[in-house]
């Protein structure tokens, strides 16, 4: 079933049944749910912050992990700053990075598979066979390898190159310059069987152009697999950027994520557990919370059910 092949009087009718089987998903809209709240708390934390009256930048010596309380409702870290401020602030960071290079992921995906697909013959070959070896690389240790490389190296400025944004924004180019291939093959196939489609076949007909046809026929249809890939490799994206900012090679102090806050709470794990257990949890509730979603999106906007 394709959009260009229902009416629109059927369109709000469809709408209504991907709600209403996503709506049936119960771990799915329960993760919706969950990641609603951390997305707001995320985008709110400077409200938070001045609501506490703790700076995130301040470090108070003198009120080095502290227990909760409620000036601090979660205590406060090895060098005395809010541990819940920090969560925040970290969680804006983290949820950034793994939603931006999944978008950026998908986009390319998407542009590869269309193009592989529709053009097909030695086009498609060589676009798969980039593809397969993208897939056959270790991604870890290739991220780790990239992350570490000295950027005045490569003729940026050290005011530049040294700066946490720039740490934020590599990780995000590198993660999603490695991350496409699973939305390029799905896209490849969802085009596949779109091109043979009588309302493809008619625009090609009255003389659309190649581009046009994949922009405005294809890329719309086959939406659903880009939006249920997009959905979930967003948690393993918070997982590397993760993985990368505690062996220290990814998002740099002052800038807090929950992987850097999980490198400054190893030497305090026997004294204060919780500085540990609070970023570690965040992590683990929105990497299980985006895969329970992607799943719930999969099987609401799944083809086959919808024509049911």
């Amino acid at each position: 079933m394709t959009a260009a092949a229902i009416p629109v009087a059927g369109r709000r009718e469809l709408r209504l049944r991907v709600l209403r089987r996503f709506l049936r998903h119960r771990l799915a809209v329960v993760s919706a749910v969950v990641l609603a709240v951390l997305i707001l708390a995320s985008v709110f934390a400077p409200a938070v912050e001045r609501l506490l009256g703790a700076d995130i930048r301040d470090v108070d010596l003198s009120a080095i992990l502290q227990g909760p309380s409620l000036a601090h409702p979660l205590g406060t870290d090895e060098l005395g700053r809010d541990l819940l401020v920090r969560l925040l602030y970290g969680g804006r960071i983290s949820l950034l990075v793994g939603l931006a290079a999944a978008v950026f992921s998908a986009m390319i995906g998407a542009v590869i598979g269309i193009v592989a697909g529709y053009f097909g013959g030695r086009l498609d070959d060589l676009l798969m066979r980039v593809t397969d070896g993208v897939i056959a690389l270790p991604i870890l240790p290739l991220l780790i390898v990239l992350a570490a490389v000295d950027l005045t190296k490569l003729g940026l400025p050290p005011s530049i190159a040294n700066s946490g944004d720039v740490s934020l924004y590599r990780i995000i180019v590198i993660t999603a310059l490695f991350g496409w291939t699973g939305v390029a093959r799905l896209v490849r196939g969802a085009t596949l069987s779109l091109k043979e489609r009588e309302f493809v076949r008619a625009a090609i007909a009255m003389g659309a152009s190649p581009w046009r046809v994949m922009r405005v026929h294809i890329l719309p249809n086959a939406i659903s697999p880009i939006v249920v890939a997009t959905t979930l490799s967003v948690g393993g994206i918070i997982l590397f950027e993760s993985v990368l900012s505690f062996l220290g090679l990814g998002i740099q102090p002052p800038i807090p994520s929950w992987g850097n806050m999980l490198t400054g709470a190893q030497e305090q794990l026997s004294s204060a557990p919780l500085l540990m257990i609070w970023p570690g949890l965040m992590i683990f509730i929105t990497v299980i919370a985006f895969n329970f979603l992607g799943d719930g999106l999969q099987d609401a906007l799944d083809p086959r059910a919808l024509s049911d």
